[in-house]
């Protein structure tokens, strides 16, 4: 518990070193008016869904704040239902942070923290329900099919195979900006 609120603690200012050293804000005024136009806070939803082995859910929606052209921030919470019939449910419930770069028009790279809540119920000869909670740290790449589609992949560096609530270490996504 000790070195999983200190992991989380250095990994939370990494991120607010990383992006706080890449942040570059502009300001549009509309000539002849005092009111400031801040187009750059942008909502963004990512999601999946799948039916293979069982049935999972994901919505992640997030507000998307755009530093440059090639820097943008955002927060998030997430959800996620997963299940397994007659085996297994998980719930997870949770917040994330995050950043983008876009070195090309379209490629998006992306580093995103985040701390779920997971609650676990697993039907043996007995039903065994657990909770916990579990840090997650992304790097990822995406391909921008539009100005507002990405499609791409991420690692979680903090995974561990028997203890993490994801069955793999790499977790495809998909993330739409409206």
């Amino acid at each position: 518990m000790k070195s999983s609120f200190l992991k989380t603690i250095l990994v939370f200012s990494f991120f607010i070193i990383y992006t706080g050293g890449l942040a570059q804000v502009t300001e549009i005024i509309v000539p002849d008016s005092t009111a400031k136009i801040d187009n750059r806070l942008k909502f963004g939803m990512g999601f999946g869904l799948s039916f293979v082995g069982g049935t999972n859910i994901g919505l992640s929606p997030n507000l998307i704040y755009q530093l440059s052209d090639k820097f943008n921030i955002g927060v998030g919470v997430q959800g996620n239902y997963t299940a397994i019939k007659d085996l297994k449910q998980t719930t997870t419930l949770g917040a994330n942070l995050f950043t983008e770069y876009r070195p090309l028009k379209r490629l998006t790279t992306l580093i995103e923290f985040a701390e779920l809540h997971v609650s676990e119920k697993t039907e043996t000869p007995t039903e065994v329900k657990e909770s916990f909670w579990e840090s997650v740290l992304f790097i990822g790449a995406g391909l921008n099919i539009t100005d507002k589609i990405a499609l791409g992949a991420k690692y979680n560096l903090l995974y561990k195979e028997d203890e993490s609530v994801y069955t793999s270490p790499i977790i495809p996504f998909v993330n739409i900006t409206f």
